[in-house]
């Protein structure tokens, strides 16, 4: 008779690891570079919408990393007004696999592996296409993902000026103040959109709005800025990719025509994007197979939706360094 078990790692577990970082970064970007080289299998993700979208809605994620011999599958929830009720908005759980047998080896909590990674697809995104002596950082947004897009940013450029700005002022004032109180230096917290990011070196737009509204102006972008737009409702006008040199995704299947949601959505479907004028998704540029900024003077945008086999390769990274610290609960899953 085979026993089969898997491993637990709760949230506890999850702090406890203490994941660094570089840890973070580089599970990250190991995965973007097999994805350029083909070793990866994304599955573009599916949706969940119990009653509207404007109330919350779950994502279904799945891939498989052939270096990493894993797969996995993430469920995340995401409801906007879970902070009345002291909660996140976004929390996940991630099954990770046995590509060979199909067998289950783990269940993470994926809630901070949410934030962390996408994060890490912010920050890496900047260091393949943000000037490299960019010195401020505009930031729209305070929900769990934002702390770790600046925390993993300001890694890499070390920002002389860091500005933030989100809809409810008691969530961008908390928000200036962590982030102080972890990176050591002043915060700039403003009252609107215009003085986040205007003349800001890279931008961020991580809103949260009920509906699309084209509240990040074009006219505010500096010349050789890099834009990071990724709400789940757009926040852009259609004129930001008129003016861009290269516009790079993370995965065009979950961008194409057909999909609900995202920050680019309206310029897919008028074919402002298409696969055809994409420069690039950026696990190419990790691979070496397409290039990412080639002067300062580009003006560049990186949609990014989320991929899969970054939360499957930072959860396998976790689950690893778990096991070295004998940290998670092992858990009887049958017998055969």
């Amino acid at each position: 008779m085979q026993s089969i078990d898997i491993t637990y790692l709760n949230g506890p577990d999850i702090a406890a690891l203490g994941i660094t970082d570089q840890e973070i970064l580089a599970a990250v970007e190991k995965v973007l570079d097999a994805q350029g080289r083909g070793k990866t299998v994304v599955e573009p993700r599916v949706h969940l919408v119990p009653e509207s979208s404007d109330k919350g809605h779950f994502n279904v994620l799945r891939g498989y990393i052939e270096p990493l011999g894993v797969a996995g599958v993430k469920v995340v929830s995401d409801f906007v007004d879970n902070y009345k009720q002291g909660l996140p908005s976004e929390m996940a759980i991630l099954n990770l696999f046995d590509p060979e047998t199909g067998k289950p080896l783990a269940i993470v909590d994926a809630t901070s592996i949410t934030d962390m990674r996408t994060g890490a697809m912010t920050a890496l995104g900047a260091k393949h296409l943000a000037r490299k002596n960019s010195k401020v950082l505009g930031h729209i947004g305070a929900r769990g993902t934002s702390y770790w897009n600046v925390r993993l940013l300001d890694s890499l450029f070390d920002f002389d000026e860091i500005r933030v700005h989100s809809r409810r002022p008691e969530s961008r004032n908390a928000f200036g103040e962590r982030l102080a109180r972890d990176l050591g230096k002043t915060i700039k917290v403003v009252d609107d959109w215009e003085s986040c990011v205007r003349g800001a070196d890279i931008v961020v737009e991580a809103s949260r709005l009920p509906e699309p509204a084209p509240l990040l102006k074009t006219e505010w972008i500096k010349p050789g800025a890099l834009v990071m737009p990724y709400g789940t409702m757009s926040a852009v006008e259609l004129s930001l990719t008129d003016i861009m040199s290269k516009v790079v995704v993370d995965d065009w299947s979950q961008c194409r025509k057909g999909l609900p949601f995202g920050a680019l959505r309206a310029h897919v479907d008028s074919d402002r994007v298409t696969q055809e004028n994409l420069h690039a998704e950026l696990g190419q540029i990790v691979a070496g197979l397409k290039p990412g900024r080639e002067n300062d003077e580009e003006n560049i945008l990186f949609w990014h939706r989320g991929l899969s086999i970054t939360d499957i390769a930072l959860g396998q990274a976790m689950l690893d360094k778990a096991r070295g610290m004998g940290l998670g609960q092992t858990l009887n899953f049958a017998r055969y």
